[in-house]
């Protein structure tokens, strides 16, 4: 009786998983280069970044109003600095890490609804209203 032919070996599961992982890891690559540059150049120190153009031509802050300063805070450690600066933004870059894990554990970035679109809107003109009234003060950068 004779051996059957030999077969192509299986692939290799971590291959696989490396695979599926190197979009996810380029793109945390890059998140971790913009991080570490808003964290290496001070926001609060003018002429390195551009003023805000809402800002500058009505006095209004706009929904990314101290993102910059808040990623700076947030890349030296400080959750709370970070948080004054522009707590949407820290929600914001909280839910893209969720989404980051989801990705990674599934294999593809979560989809986007037409819903969440509109909620996020939804969010993001209510903190700028809120941010710019006397009664909103710690929302304001």
């Amino acid at each position: 009786m004779s051996e059957p032919p030999p077969t192509a070996p299986a692939p290799v599961a971590w291959r696989l998983v490396a695979r599926r992982l190197v979009a996810p890891f380029g793109v945390l690559a890059g998140v971790l280069v913009a991080f570490g540059y808003v964290g290496a150049v001070d926001p609060g120190e003018p002429g390195h970044y551009p003023v805000c153009p809402l800002l500058r031509l009505t006095g209004l802050y706009c929904p990314g109003c101290g993102g910059l300063r808040g990623a700076h805070a947030l890349a030296h450690g400080d959750l709370a600095a970070a948080l004054r600066d522009n707590a949407l933004a820290v929600g914001c870059y909280a839910l893209f890490a969720v989404c980051w894990v989801v990705w990674c554990v599934r294999g593809r970035f979560p989809a986007a609804r037409l819903w969440h679109a509109g909620a996020l809107g939804a969010v993001a003109l209510v903190f700028t209203i809120v941010r710019n009234f006397p009664f909103g003060g710690l929302l304001a950068p």
